[in-house]
């Protein structure tokens, strides 16, 4: 097949400047190549990379654009003028993915590919605008409920494949040995108002006080509203709100090399994840990052983690209502307990991290683009012998 992937206007790929779906989709795009696919992957220029270059097998291009304003009709107006860039120079294809909000309604052309529209975000009632597409193909199943809720007629075309770990990522063959003198807590993502920062922060202060042993907290990601940070204002005052901490509370910054950010879940007990945007998380990916490392996972109670965690099977959750951080701060209690083991919890993780490897999830995508392409007659013998060659993910 000729795949043309297209990421938005924002970040470039490889995602040195952050962006999870750009890091997915980069490892996706040369798992294609790996098997054999002819693939173009267009985003963003960065001054650090060429305009064209090919990364094992993949030709990529790149295309000028400029930082998110976080203003709704000026990101939008961007994304257009970003999108009529990228047509001129799309390639003839078999499937179109696109992670932009206009291209899928730009694009008319047959000889560009089927549209394969990747959703990575709760919908605002735009889906009807790509009603032509061959596929819309939410990361989740509360975004594909919200999709068929807004536009029933669409449930046809909605298919359910969830995001990838990286390519980069290593999944641990067995669970690896914590620090059994402290008890270590990582957060890892943007340090932005939706993720909850302020309730981690005020449960970590409860917590100290019922600790039982020497304690940890490091919060690892960026404040910039370039990487999509709350900026400088909400990070002094997320400091501020935290000074009372001490030395138990490091600031790591940015990561956002693999090797990096594993050593960070390597050395932890549990990732906290207390996102309060249900409406904006999809199927945020740190959380099952973490699991290929057993560090387990504890989220707040939003459908967005359903599809893959499991109260006390493979992590923890914690309600939102009616005090968030006291209720966080008991799950972090009862995880760091002296009678809590948390070994079979970790072996959960790293089974849940396989489930969403790389390998995995390039097979749905394959799978469902020879669907999109064939009959249903003439797609039996192929995707019969995918899978039986490649295992698929069992909740998709």
């Amino acid at each position: 097949m000729k795949i043309t992937i297209v990421q938005g206007p924002y970040f470039p790929v490889p995602a040195i400047n952050g962006g999870a779906i750009e890091r997915v989709w980069f490892g996706l795009g040369k798992e294609f190549a790996r098997r054999g696919h002819e693939v173009s992957h267009i985003s963003r220029t960065d001054p650090r990379l060429p305009d064209r270059e090919i990364i094992d097998g993949v030709q990529h291009v790149r295309i000028p654009s400029r930082d998110r304003l976080h203003n709704m009709v000026a990101d939008n107006f961007f994304d257009l003028t970003y999108s009529l860039q990228v047509l001129p120079r799309l390639p003839k294809a078999d499937i179109l993915v696109t992670n932009t909000f206009w291209l899928p309604v730009l694009e008319k052309r047959a000889s560009r590919g089927r549209h394969y529209v990747h959703i990575a975000r709760f919908p605002r009632r735009q889906m009807r605008l790509y009603r032509h597409a061959a596929r819309l193909q939410p990361v989740s199943n509360v975004i594909r409920d919200a999709i068929i809720d807004q536009s029933p007629s669409l449930a046809p075309i909605t298919r359910t494949i969830p995001n990838a770990l990286p390519h980069d990522f290593k999944i641990a063959t067995g669970v690896p040995a914590k620090n059994p003198d402290r008890f270590e807590i990582v957060f890892v993502g943007r340090l932005h108002p939706e993720k909850g920062i302020d309730i981690l922060l005020d449960a970590y202060h409860e917590f100290l006080v019922t600790a039982t042993r020497p304690v940890r907290l490091r919060i690892v990601g960026p404040h910039a509203r370039n990487c999509g940070g709350g900026g400088e204002e909400y990070y002094r005052g997320l400091r501020e709100r935290a000074a009372s901490l001490g030395a138990s509370l490091e600031w790591c910054g940015p990561a956002f090399g693999a090797e990096q950010l594993q050593r960070f879940y390597e050395e932890a007990h549990v990732l906290v994840y207390p996102s309060i945007a249900a409406k904006g998380e999809a199927s945020p990916l740190t959380p099952v990052e973490a699991m290929a490392s057993a560090c387990v996972p504890v989220v707040s109670d939003l459908k967005c983690f359903a599809d893959y965690l499991t109260d006390g099977v493979n992590g923890f959750t914690f309600s939102l209502t009616p005090s968030p951080s006291t209720n966080l701060a008991r799950v972090l209690t009862k995880a760091s307990a002296p009678e809590t083991s948390l070994v079979s919890i970790q072996q959960c993780c790293l089974k849940t991290a396989k489930e969403y490897s790389l390998s995995n999830v390039a097979t749905l995508y394959e799978v469902d683009f020879l669907e999109i392409l064939s009959s249903r007659e003439n797609l039996a013998a192929d995707s019969r012998d995918l899978l039986a060659s490649r295992p698929l993910h069992p909740k998709s």
